[in-house]
């Protein structure tokens, strides 16, 4: 039986990301697109594990990795920051840390 990300250390974690990432570019390879963005997406999810979201400030807008809008954070419960993009700030989503850039101030 699979481990969970949360119960994995962070070597496991490491090499799990290795391993997803080589099979993502397999994928890529291949043109294998959904596997390659559901591949993609848990690579993301193992990566919000090594990070710590108690550096993830409530209030504060971060640039969502891939996108040009913000994402203004309401508030991290575990591994995820909840809240709203500045493009959409009617639609409360829940985004994994490790998809968050600070943005660059002017």
């Amino acid at each position: 039986m699979e481990k969970r990300y949360s119960q994995m250390t962070p070597h496991e974690l490491n090499t799990e990301i290795a391993s997803l990432s080589e099979k993502a570019r397999k994928a890529e390879q291949h043109g294998i697109i959904n596997e390659l963005a559901v591949l993609e997406r848990k690579i993301a999810m193992a990566k919000a594990y090594l990070l710590n979201p108690e550096d993830f400030t409530p209030g504060e807008t971060y640039r969502v990795e891939g996108f040009e809008d913000g994402f203004i954070i309401s508030y991290v419960n575990g591994v995820f920051a909840w809240g709203y993009r500045t493009s959409a700030p009617d639609q409360e989503e829940a985004l994994p840390i490790s998809v968050l850039r600070e943005q660059k101030q002017a």
